[in-house]
């Protein structure tokens, strides 16, 4: 699965995309979410408050209860903002 990561997430993790195999037992974004966490301390904190987050599976706006299967594509980022 490829995960990418945008704006403050890769500030604070230092990583801009990874391919990485779906994890045992993760099933959707929310395991993935949590699997990221508990995998990296940096990451813990980078997604520490998930109601900043957004997410998008294959270049489509996603839900954290989303399935997600290993051919897919994940990106991680915050709310977008304009005026």
């Amino acid at each position: 699965m490829k995960l990418l990561y945008f704006a403050w997430i890769r500030q604070q993790t230092g990583i801009g995309e990874e391919e990485v195999p779906l994890p045992a037992g993760v099933s959707d974004i929310s395991g993935l979410i949590d699997w990221l966490r508990e995998r990296d301390t940096t990451f813990s904190k980078a997604l520490e408050d998930i109601s900043a987050l957004r997410v998008a599976v294959n270049q489509e706006f996603a839900t954290f209860d989303t399935e997600i299967t290993d051919c897919d594509e994940v990106a991680l980022f915050p709310p977008m903002t304009g005026g």
